[in-house]
């Protein structure tokens, strides 16, 4: 039977320090209030005051990676502890919960793509449907035919009265005599395979579904004013596309096979099953959200570093801690990535990139071996990472 206990915090006490070791539980708050807030001054966030109902904690409870924020009680605070094992049990007994933290974290994800986008390519998104024809064209102009002629295709169906109709018309019809691009329309596949460079969805496209990698690799990006960042290489296992389906607004970004890859599909019939039925998938769905959040904070955190060097050995870092890679000292590891991935993952300007791959090729802690990054003791590269985060924070305390 599931047993749950409750803690007393005092007014003024610290109940989670950003960038602390994880601990095994988190909090649920009965009554009092509390503030979240970044150690770290971020561009688009600030402090959050929750109360009864609200919970804490639970990214670097599931993820058993470091606090992502401070949260300090204003008040005395009465709240109830559940620790990592418990939930599971707790959710199969009342699976509102779960649902509450996976919308919200979905609510959070959303935000900080927009705030990426708006900090790496000093742009705000478009969120109209007539956005799927810049898109479009975007892919087009840089040689990948197959991403624009789904583009153009879903362009046609959601804009049928478009300003560019005409012009979707014409160019899909052309790519079309030799492209092939899968999943045009919606179907009811559990099982889905896109090759190398395909669309899976596009940004500003209507959505009712998610996806979990069987196998391959998915990079999540975004096109605002004829440029794209990256927001996240996807591996087997991982969850993505939860947003739309969850919240049932267009999608926030574009997915494309990095990879030839597999992936099944969940509608919302087979989520609300899911959530009734199956409390460990939920549970490790939880996770994944709080996997992504987490990292999406650390991105956010590395758009703050003004250093070149220091920006992409965080970045890099980051890489091998969302993977969990050893970082036990003397363990090497080939990262599969180029300095120019690395260099877009932190949304460097194109003509910054030269500079800023030249200094990473120079560190200590890394090697560059047919192209791609190989890192000779993770554990110094991510020791070295944090090093850097913590002079960023000093400096930023300082101004």
């Amino acid at each position: 039977m599931l047993q749950l206990g409750t803690v007393t915090f005092l007014q003024n006490s610290y109940i989670f320090v950003e960038n602390t070791p994880a601990t095994d539980r988190f909090f649920i708050i009965q009554s009092g209030k509390i503030r979240c807030y970044h150690e770290t001054p971020i561009p688009g966030s600030s402090p959050s005051m929750l109360g009864p109902g609200d919970f804490v904690g639970v990214i670097s409870c599931m993820t058993g990676h470091t606090q992502t924020e401070t949260v300090l009680a204003l008040t005395n605070v009465s709240a109830i502890m559940i620790r990592r094992d418990q939930f599971p049990e707790l959710i199969k007994q009342n699976p509102g919960i779960a649902m509450k933290i996976i919308r919200a974290f979905s609510r959070d994800m959303r935000l900080i793509n927009d705030n990426l986008t708006k900090i790496t390519l000093k742009k705000t998104s478009i969120d109209s449907p007539e956005q799927l024809f810049t898109i479009a064209s975007y892919y087009e102009n840089i040689g990948n035919s197959e991403a624009a002629a789904y583009g153009y295709y879903q362009y046609l169906k959601q804009c049928p009265r478009g300003s560019s109709v005409d012009a979707a018309v014409k160019r899909f019809k052309a790519l079309k005599t030799h492209t092939n691009p899968p999943y045009l329309e919606r179907t009811n596949d559990l099982m889905r395979t896109y090759p190398k460079g395909t669309m899976i969805f596009s940004e500003c496209q209507t959505g009712a579904e998610m996806f979990i990698i069987q196998e391959g690799t998915v990079r999540i990006v975004r096109v605002v004013d004829g440029a794209e960042v990256t927001l996240a290489l996807l591996q087997k296992g991982d969850m993505f596309g939860e947003m739309s389906l969850l919240e049932n607004k267009p999608r926030s970004a574009c997915a494309i096979a990095y990879e030839n890859c597999k992936l099944m599909t969940i509608n919302r019939a087979n989520f609300d099953q899911m959530v009734a039925t199956q409390a460990q998938l939920i549970a490790r769905l939880t996770t994944t959200f709080a996997d992504r959040l987490w990292s999406m904070y650390r991105q956010l955190v590395n758009t703050q570093m003004p250093d070149l060097r220091e920006k992409m050995i965080d970045m890099l870092a980051l890489q091998l801690e969302v993977k969990r890679i050893s970082q036990a000292r003397g363990v090497a590891y080939s990262t599969g990535f180029t300095p120019d991935e690395i260099a877009n993952l932190c949304g460097i300007p194109a003509d910054l990139t030269a500079q800023a791959v030249s200094l990473i090729e120079r560190d200590q802690n890394v090697r560059i071996i047919d192209g791609r990054i190989s890192v000779p003791d993770t554990g110094e590269l991510i020791k070295q990472a944090r090093f850097y985060r913590k002079q960023n924070t000093r400096r930023s305390q300082q101004n």
